[in-house]
């Protein structure tokens, strides 16, 4: 990131406040680039525990969500709104925009596409932890989900385990699961429909969904395999069982994100299966302060935070910034 202005130089002339859409960041942030962003953060020392919490406001019909965060260089906040009712009306379930600010002057620059980011900033955050977690060899990758988070988590996948070769996909809906098959075998993978129960096979698996209830019987799951569950930031929501968080490494971006918002783990918590003090966090384990066990799971959960937002909104503006 940027070296920040000191007080003592002159500002430049006010120019328009740029916006970056969907179509830019595919081009100036590839997923890998997104992925080293993220660890480089990590590495540089900012504390996630040290982050505000996410702000959630019931409105009619939804939720809206704000997520500001800071660090010397750049300030941001992201603004977003859930509305379950939009699948029935033909518009996206989340939205929003995030704004980048100077992080000493805090003038705007830059306006960027909030889902878009989303998109790129969670597999992204994956991607770190599965670089750490999975093993090197991983070949195979199953994922839930027909989405931009299920692209985006095979993406990261690719980009941190490049012996992956093959991609199950499981969802409902046959002809999306068609479609992103075939989407695969494009990007050269070897890719095929696939059932809960091919977990079985799977190095690496990514839900990737907005299930309430766990997706796959974890007893089935290899103990080699690593899991990123990032589909909802919701304490009684999941997509993986307990038995899956009891057996399992498990790595969250907080603890205290992990323990109001992460609901594969506060109910098994609930349950009895797991305790919180055995939770390790992202952060430590990028700098390896945490090994991921031998003969069981790799769990990372994820509930998306806001310094994951500002540092791909950054990494983004530098980019923009350089060609222009």
């Amino acid at each position: 990131m940027k070296t920040p202005l000191s007080h003592q130089e002159q500002p430049s002339p006010p120019r328009a406040t740029p916006h970056i859409d969907a179509d830019s960041m595919t081009r100036l942030v590839p997923m890998s680039a997104a992925i080293d962003a993220l660890e480089a953060v990590l590495v540089a020392g900012l504390d996630p525990a040290a982050e505000p919490a996410r702000g959630v406001v019931e409105v009619p019909g939804g939720q809206l969500l704000l997520m500001p965060s800071a660090t010397a260089s750049y300030t941001g906040v992201k603004i977003a709104t859930v509305t379950p009712g939009n699948a029935e009306r033909g518009l996206p379930r989340i939205q929003g925009l995030y704004l980048l600010l100077d992080g000493v002057t805090h003038a705007p620059l830059a306006l960027l596409d909030g889902i878009a980011l989303t998109s790129l900033r969670t597999p992204a955050v994956s991607g770190v932890a599965i670089r750490h977690l999975a093993v090197p060899e991983a070949e195979r990758l199953l994922v839930f989900g027909t989405g931009p988070q299920a692209w985006g988590h095979v993406e990261a996948v690719r980009a941190v385990r490049p012996a992956l070769r093959h991609v199950d996909v499981v969802a409902r809906n046959a002809e999306r699961v068609a479609a992103f098959v075939e989407r695969c075998r494009a990007a050269g993978l070897s890719a095929s429909a696939a059932a809960p129960e091919d977990v079985a096979r799977a190095d690496v698996v990514c839900c990737c969904t907005t299930a309430r209830e766990p997706l796959f019987d974890s007893a089935l799951l290899p103990d080699h395999a690593t899991v990123a569950a990032v589909g909802s930031h919701e304490p009684d929501a999941r997509e993986v069982d307990a038995r899956l968080v009891a057996r399992a490494t498990v790595v969250a971006e907080s603890a205290d994100v992990a323990g109001r918002e992460c609901g594969d783990l506060v109910l098994a918590v609930e349950e009895g299966a797991f305790d919180m003090e055995r939770l390790r966090t992202l952060d430590a384990l990028v700098r390896g302060e945490v090994k991921a066990a031998d003969g069981r799971p790799r769990l990372f959960k994820s509930a998306g935070m806001a310094w994951e937002d500002l540092g791909v909104a950054a990494a983004l503006y530098e980019g923009w910034s350089g060609e222009n």
